[in-house]
């Protein structure tokens, strides 16, 4: 990431008219909701500058210092804009505080998206000059057009061998749409249904309708036919050995929403809960796996897998003792085996796909489920999470409640 000098800082500041930046006396009142549009419009680089744009705190409306202070919880604020998962995709950016003028700021740097439109509260926030709109509908078409031109993750690559036919109409309609827009901006979108799918990257451009990976896997009809690993082998085995009695298996498939909703069913249905009516006054409920930690494990998993070149599955392995689970491909990005699950280290192989697991309610924020897991399993009584990680897989292993 490019990080500016001070110098850099204070020619940007005192350019009143500059699209890239954007000054804020403080981060208090609306100026939260305000500060995630600028970040969703400097990463959409409507202008093109191909630079970061840089949000101030601190600074008034004339460059001049509002003698904000700039705490660590300010900066922890900012920070939360990345991955509070309000703004899609994930926003490249970094928060530091420096000295300008001879005056602390905190300074907001936000780099373009390579995968834009980018939207904030399901609007598409764009910036020309001093000015903060929602995107019309041929600024939204240019923003489609640069997507096209971008080294793109794989996620979003176009699948040649599938057709517009193999996307369901009526899961994108009737349920992620309402999910990912907000009401207002459909009610007023004369966007044919290409361009819809073109926005949300579920084909290539309206011109182009080849379905993406992304497309097939969150509205496939059958993506399994495109991506033969792209489901959930589930086993309950009597015992603790994979070689013991197998009492229920299957292999869930369909788009990842569908996947999702029927492994957590054929996984409630295991953990069974026990009601112990005599040891108080009032009866409590006890289960040997909390909830929140499969689901959190199962959900990472399939956002974090690797659907290229591979037809393995994810795989749900549930003994007596202990639930496996483990996915194709090894840590990404910044994480390694060794940082693995450590608070704060995080990075996405299939950016879009999390942004659809946000759509529909799976994620509610972003780098936190291995820390909700491993809370859930605290509270309930159960050991800790264990991971086995290399460069090829990654294994995390929930054990019973003693």
């Amino acid at each position: 990431m490019i990080r500016f000098t001070d110098d850099d800082l204070k020619v940007l500041l005192e350019d009143i008219e500059s699209d890239r930046i954007e000054r804020k006396q403080s981060f208090k009142g609306d100026i939260p909701k305000k500060a995630r549009q600028a970040v969703c419009a400097f990463a959409n680089d409507l202008p093109n500058h191909n630079k970061p744009g840089v949000l101030f705190i601190g600074a008034k409306d004339d460059g001049s210092p509002s003698n904000e202070p700039i705490t660590e919880e300010l900066l922890c604020s900012l920070a939360d804009m990345k991955t509070d998962g309000n703004i899609l995709p994930l926003p490249a950016l970094s928060v530091e505080k420096r000295t300008i003028n001879g005056a602390d700021m905190a300074i907001v740097t936000v780099h373009p998206s390579d995968m834009p439109p980018v939207k904030y509260g399901g609007r598409i926030w764009i910036r020309t000059g001093p000015r903060r709109s929602i995107a019309n509908e041929q600024e939204e078409r240019i923003l489609n057009e640069k997507r096209r031109y971008k080294n793109l993750p794989f996620d979003i690559y176009p699948v040649p061998t599938a057709k517009l036919s193999d996307l369901s109409r009526l899961i994108f309609e009737s349920e992620y749409l309402p999910a990912a827009f907000a009401p207002d901006i459909l009610e007023t979108n004369n966007r044919s249904y290409e361009a819809r799918l073109a926005s949300c990257k579920m084909i290539v451009s309206p011109e182009d309708n080849t379905p993406t990976v992304l497309g097939l896997l969150a509205l496939g009809k059958n993506p399994q036919d495109f991506f033969p690993g792209a489901h959930i082998q589930f086993l309950r085995i009597d015992g603790t050995e994979l070689t013991d009695p197998i009492i229920d298996e299957e292999n869930i498939g369909g788009a990842i929403v569908e996947i999702l909703r029927r492994s957590e069913e054929k996984l409630l249905a295991h953990n069974r809960t026990a009601i112990d009516v005599v040891s108080g006054p009032t009866h409590t409920k006890s289960s040997p796996y909390p909830a929140a930690a499969y689901q959190q494990i199962l959900y990472n998993t399939v956002l974090h897998r690797t659907y290229e070149s591979t037809n393995a599955p994810v795989r749900v392995y549930w003994f007596n003792d202990r639930i496996e689970i483990s996915s194709p491909g090894g840590p990404y990005g910044n994480v390694t085996p060794e940082n693995f699950g450590k608070p704060g280290i995080t990075d996405y192989r299939n950016p879009n796909i999390g942004d659809v697991l946000k759509t529909f309610g799976f994620v509610q924020a972003f780098g936190r489920g291995i820390e909700i897991a491993k809370k859930a399993l605290k509270n309930n009584g159960n050991p800790e999470l264990e991971f086995e990680v290399d460069q090829s897989f990654v294994l995390a292993l929930i054990r019973r409640k003693p």
